[in-house]
């Protein structure tokens, strides 16, 4: 499977992530990513590849290497090219939850590699081999939806941003302090 494009969006009321890459043979695959497997998929390929470059380099060195690819991805990522529209879905034209992330670091004719196997939640899994120059356009992209979900942002920015801030109460519990200080809402 050769990857041409990654392509994905933050969907408020599902509050996931729909990650979809098309590749060479016009085909598409669509992935509901949660928070949790983002937040894993971001954290261990970032600790995988740093663990790959200890390997030849001392650990600072390593982790500084690291990120100077990971920036270095960051600038070189394009987000102005359009998306291409394919005409296959292998696995159907609706998104399929993924409920688990398995991600190993191989060496395939003298490269890195990271295979990444996507759990279905149907129980099917589909792998996906990448050179790590791929790998960290698709963390950038999983990056930037991360930025754009708000998931880093806490209860505390939640509630300053009008997300919960709309009703003095939310599922009953009061938002206010109560006015004696041993009783908790």
């Amino acid at each position: 499977m050769s990857i041409k494009q990654f392509n994905g969006s933050y969907i408020a009321n599902e509050d996931r992530l729909l990650f979809r890459f098309n590749t060479a043979d016009d085909s598409e695959i669509r992935f509901w990513l949660t928070r949790r497997i983002t937040f894993f998929i971001l954290a261990a390929t970032a600790h995988l590849v740093e663990k790959q470059l200890e390997k030849i380099h001392p650990k600072t060195t390593a982790k500084v290497i690291s990120e100077f690819q990971q920036e270095t991805a960051r600038e070189k990522a394009d987000f102005s090219t359009a998306y291409q529209a394919v005409t296959k879905f292998p696995i159907g034209a609706d998104p399929v939850l993924i409920v688990d992330v398995r991600c190993t670091l191989l060496e395939v004719e003298g490269q890195s590699v990271m295979s990444m196997d996507f759990v279905m939640q149907s129980g099917g899994q589909i792998n996906m081999k990448l050179a790590l120059a791929t790998l960290q356009t698709m963390r950038v992209l999983l990056e930037r939806l991360v930025l754009q979900s708000r998931w880093t942002d806490g209860p505390d920015a939640w509630i300053q941003n009008g997300v919960s801030a709309a009703t003095e109460e939310v599922a009953g519990l009061p938002l206010s302090p109560s006015s004696d200080p041993k009783q908790v809402h």
